[in-house]
């Protein structure tokens, strides 16, 4: 491909807009361009890097016995009620007005309808299906380029099985080809454990790229290895010095809300407090007062794992109605019965705490949760930077991540709802097993940009790269110069490689700075060295170490140094398959 005659079209300046290094770059460097908030345009340079992830993608899935399929877009809104998600989901669903259609985020409710229609027998099963295809989903602050978008690509696979050891067995296999996908794509990830969220089931895990650009929030030990998702994260918190207070009474405490007000005016830690905060489950439209350590933050997520249900906090009006005082004075001693209590196990059940005592201005000190009415304890909070990991006991670390990818044994919970059965053995039908397992590819782009672009631009793995060698030829009008580029460029096609030949007339200034900015793995720079029959070979995570080289060696040099690039990624990969067939 020719620079001159193609769309690549660079900036010199930052996108006011863009907030990352991967949003800038992309733009910069003429990948994408943006239509309207969440919704992009890949343009030829972009594209092409996509596809060499999702040609990575779509090896890897054959490998395992993925058979490939199409699923629309457009679904009926029926197939969605049948599960319940048009309601659980509605806040990010796109739906058709007027038309009882929806735009499908994900396609679970699609394959289920499949597999009823088309799985008869245990004979028939397992399955592997998986589709690569645009998602839309309802983004409300979509930022980030296409880290946070409104229509992305996505790789979708559903498992469908008999038993729950087949559902072990492809659930593995996932894993492995996800391993060998990032590590093909010349990633450095960690794999952790994480919710479910919405989608339900049991087993679930991320794939994480760690990067101040992410937003998710990965906990993880040094020591043992262990490593989840801060939405499910344990740990074990130090236990702290309680003040001495005697008898149970009910304070005086006039527009003191918070926390860090009321153990100031109590002269308490603050972890002897006890947060009480009133939510919703919208699932049944129920009351939920959860009491945390004064000192620790509510997990939402966990919460929500546990009434497995959307929540929301209980509005303003409806805390006064159901217990007679604001928030920030309400607690659980004398609560209605009608509001469920859970508590976190962080708290210890004999120490005397502080917290709202259901009436305006005022808190009551002295209960201990042994004698309050507590329906249930769990863990409902968000664990810190620090605390023993819940393994080992060695201090935890927490870091920023992008997900890249997610993994879920479902289970039945789709094939139930939708009567997606099959005839086991002996007669009897039963419910289709099922896991599902995604991959967003456009966050494979931008994951490998946040890794290792530097201050010039893009640093591309080489088995992404939108090309593998550029070829700068620094005045195309000098007729020398002009020769030996093309001369370079027809022999490495020839070669089977992926070329760009920067035939522009302009500056070498422009063209350098083109070229870094681009990231593409290999320059050839064909300029001055030319009087003495040589040109530059440059790797561009390198560029320091320049190489002068015969021109008639160059073609040998740059099919060493491109080996040498898929190499390193390759025995990584091997590395991950070794590993793998020793454990079976």
């Amino acid at each position: 491909m020719r620079v001159n005659k193609s769309l690549i079209p660079t900036l010199k300046e930052e996108p006011s807009d863009a907030e990352v290094t991967s949003h800038k770059l992309m733009i910069r460097a003429g990948l994408i361009r943006q239509l309207s908030a969440g919704i992009y345009t890949f343009l030829p340079f972009g594209w092409r890097a996509m596809l060499k992830a999702i040609n990575i993608i779509r090896q890897e899935m054959n490998a395992i016995g993925g058979q490939e399929l199409l699923m629309p877009s457009l679904n009926p809104t029926e197939l969605w009620h049948e599960t319940g998600r048009d309601q659980d989901m509605k806040d990010i669903l796109f739906s058709i007005k007027d038309r009882d259609f929806l735009l499908a985020p994900t396609h679970e409710e699609i394959i289920s309808d499949v597999a009823r229609r088309e799985i008869r027998s245990f004979r028939e099963l397992p399955q592997i299906w998986y589709q690569i295809q645009t998602k839309f989903r309802y983004e409300p602050r979509p930022r980030f380029g296409l880290l946070r978008c409104r229509e992305f690509i996505m790789k979708d696979s559903y498992t469908l099985c008999a038993t729950q050891e087949q559902l072990d067995e492809l659930y593995n296999l996932h894993e492995y080809a996800y391993r060998r996908i990032f590590t093909r794509c010349g990633l450095k990830y960690v794999v952790v454990g994480a919710s479910s969220g919405m989608m339900g089931g049991s087993g679930s895990q991320e794939f994480m790229v760690p990067s101040e650009a992410g937003e998710d929030r990965t906990a993880f030990c040094e020591k043992c290895g262990y490593a989840a998702n801060t939405e499910i994260a344990q740990g074990i918190l130090e236990p702290f010095e309680p003040a001495e207070i005697m008898g149970k009474k009910k304070v005086h405490t006039p527009n003191l809300r918070t926390v860090e007000e009321v153990s100031e005016f109590l002269k308490i830690p603050r972890a002897q407090m006890l947060k009480s905060l009133l939510y919703v489950a919208e699932k049944d439209d129920l009351p939920v007062m959860i009491l945390i350590r004064g000192d620790q933050q509510l997990n939402e997520e966990k919460l929500v794992q546990y009434l497995k249900s959307p929540i929301r906090p209980a509005h303003p009006e409806e805390v006064q109605q159901w217990l007679g005082a604001p928030a920030g004075f309400i607690g659980p001693v004398n609560a209605p019965d009608s509001i469920k209590i859970l508590a976190d196990k962080s708290y210890p059940v004999d120490v005397p705490f502080a917290t709202g005592a259901n009436e305006k201005d005022y808190h009551i000190i002295g209960y201990t949760l042994s004698e309050t009415k507590v329906d249930d304890t769990g863990d409902f909070r968000i664990i810190n930077e620090g605390e023993k990991c819940v393994e080992c006991g060695n201090p935890l670390k927490v870091r920023v991540t992008i997900e890249i990818g997610h993994i879920f044994k479902l289970g039945t919970k789709y094939s139930e709802s939708m009567g997606a059965l099959f005839q086991d053995s002996e007669g009897a039908q039963k419910p289709i097993i099922m896991g599902s397992y995604g991959i967003g590819v456009g966050r494979i782009l931008s994951s490998a940009i946040e890794l290792f672009a530097d201050e010039s631009g893009i640093v591309w793995p080489i088995t992404i790269a939108p090309f593998e060698v550029i070829i700068t030829a620094l005045d195309i009008t000098n007729d020398k110069i002009k020769e030996v580029a093309e001369k370079l460029y027809n022999k490495l096609l020839s070669e089977g490689m992926d070329v760009l030949l920067d035939d522009r007339d302009e500056r070498a200034g422009v063209k350098f700075k083109d070229a870094d900015l681009w990231g593409i793995p290999i320059r050839i720079t064909v300029g001055k060295l030319t009087a003495e029959d040589k040109v530059e070979v440059v790797l561009r995570r390198d560029t320091a170490n320049r190489m002068a080289v015969d021109i008639e060696m160059a073609v040998a040099k740059v099919k060493e140094l491109r080996l040498m690039l898929y190499n390193e990624i390759e025995s990584s990969a091997k590395k991950i398959e070794v590993k793998n067939l020793s454990k079976k």
